[in-house]
């Protein structure tokens, strides 16, 4: 059974952007689209700094370093030069909160 973890508000995560949370240790990136969030490994997988400091589009979330792009559902690299997803979790929003579990959503 998964346990979640209420992590903020959804008014926290602007719609079409990106907030970086802690979940226990763990670093997340949250990605809003309208009342959709997605949660993603904070880290990129190229070069290992934060994906909440860069930018949403088209269903994407843009490491601001070197531009690797990963797909906000499935973690999967859509853009060089990162070859390596990240993890995702699963988000439950209850009510006006948003909760993330660390088990792997796929």
């Amino acid at each position: 059974m998964s346990s979640f973890e209420k992590v903020c508000k959804l008014d926290d995560i602007p719609d079409g952007g990106v907030i970086g949370v802690e979940v226990g240790e763990t670093p997340v990136a949250l990605v809003r689209k309208g009342n959709e969030v997605y949660a993603l490994h904070d880290v990129c997988s190229h070069a290992e700094v934060k994906l909440s400091e860069g930018e949403v589009y088209d269903g994407t979330l843009e490491c601001w370093l070197h531009g690797s792009c990963f797909d906000v559902r499935s973690g999967k690299p859509t853009g060089p030069p990162a070859t390596q997803p990240v993890n995702v979790y699963t988000v439950k929003i209850d009510g006006d909160d948003v909760l993330v579990s660390l088990s792997k959503e796929s």
